[in-house]
């Protein structure tokens, strides 16, 4: 299931960068019953076997798709705000509200529905069934299905990968003709109830406060604020550990650890920021704080380089191109990381590290 999935749409096996999909099976559990739920970058599925009822493994590699594809649309997010009146379309759906709200939802959803319609019977289903599928997806609200399913019959014919094949299928949604079409569709009275509960970030202001807080100097309150952001699994985490990133980078942070007396204190505020950059881009796909922190860990490494030293600056020139590659809609990411892959970073001059902002405020 996996492997065929994956297969599908041409993406690398297993390179999911600490993410996690498990599948528990739960002997004390109602029976029959499969359940799955998002906690950040782990996903988890829960099966209740009952006496001859099979695996529904259709369920399983449907919460497997959202595992492989909400962080790729999340990435586009803020390319979504054109969606925006086309929600309004979808009032009368009887489809969760949490769809109706959230584009990026509906987006992955929508084309979750696309995928496995086309794949029915191990895409060996009549082409009736699969627009049967597609319909029925529609009628439930999911208006973009259709779209998405006509998209995949092309990039079934090219040779890319599904992850260089998105941006173009995202960019290409007419919200305007998408919206008269769903004025057209006829909502079905009720909606099958969605497989995966996720477990999304609440809007909160601590980590506002906290980006307020360092912005103006108050690097122990920032660092406070988001470590409590941390503790309570209240925010987005990966934002929570940008922030820490950033303290400890600017020499800010409290030690709590014994200092090893022959590691210069610049050199450890750069490692232990190091730390914090990757901690933030396994624990988010939010674009900012993806696009950022691989520009900072690839300035992090060249400031480390030395002149004979190849190996440093290879590896920071994978970090900008990897910040190239998220900073799609942050044009000041993207000339960051591209000045980055054109020459090694240089450190600011003390009139500059005087200035209390930083870059990725200015997104």
């Amino acid at each position: 299931m996996i492997s065929g999935t994956e297969l599908y749409l041409r993406l690398p096996s297993a390179n999911y960068q600490g993410r996690t999909f498990t599948v528990y099976m739960e002997a004390m559990g109602a029976p029959s019953e499969t359940n799955a739920r998002s906690y950040g970058n782990d996903y988890s599925v829960v099966i209740t076997p009952a006496p001859g009822s099979g695996l529904k493994m259709e369920l399983v590699r449907h919460a497997f798709l959202h595992f492989l594809l909400d962080p790729m649309v999340g990435r586009f997010a803020v390319n979504l705000k054109p969606l925006d009146p086309l929600m309004d379309s979808l009032r009368l759906a009887p489809m969760d509200e949490s769809f109706k709200e959230d584009p990026s939802l509906l987006v992955t959803e929508c084309l979750i529905r696309a995928v496995e319609a086309r794949t029915l019977a191990g895409a060996k289903a009549p082409q009736s069934e699969q627009d049967r599928s597609v319909h029925d997806s529609e009628q439930e609200g999911f208006i973009l299905t259709r779209y998405f399913y006509q998209r995949l019959l092309q990039f079934e014919k090219d040779s890319v990968g599904f992850r260089a094949a998105l941006p173009a299928m995202i960019a290409g949604i007419d919200a305007r003709a998408e919206q008269k079409r769903a004025g057209q569709i006829q909502f079905a009275a009720s909606a099958e109830p969605e497989l995966l509960h996720l477990s999304r970030p609440k809007e909160g202001k601590l980590l506002v406060t906290a980006e307020e807080r360092l912005s103006a100097g108050d690097a122990q309150t920032a660092e406070k604020l988001a470590k409590q952001a941390l503790a309570e699994k209240s925010e987005d985490p990966g934002r929570a550990l940008f922030i820490l990133a950033q303290i400890a980078l600017r020499g800010k942070m409290e030690d709590t650890q014994p200092a090893d007396p022959n590691e210069p204190r610049a050199l450890r505020a750069m490692h232990r920021a190091q730390d914090y950059f990757e901690q933030a881009l396994k624990a988010t796909s939010e674009p900012k704080v993806v696009a950022w922190s691989h520009i900072y860990l690839g300035r992090i490494l060249d400031l480390q380089n030395d002149e004979d030293d190849a190996t440093r600056r290879a590896a920071a020139v994978e970090q900008y191109k990897a910040a190239v590659s998220a900073s799609d809609s942050l044009p000041e990411a993207k000339a960051a990381a591209e000045e980055g892959l054109q020459k090694p970073y240089a450190p600011p001059t003390r009139a500059q590290q005087d200035q209390p902002a930083q870059e990725d405020q200015k997104q």
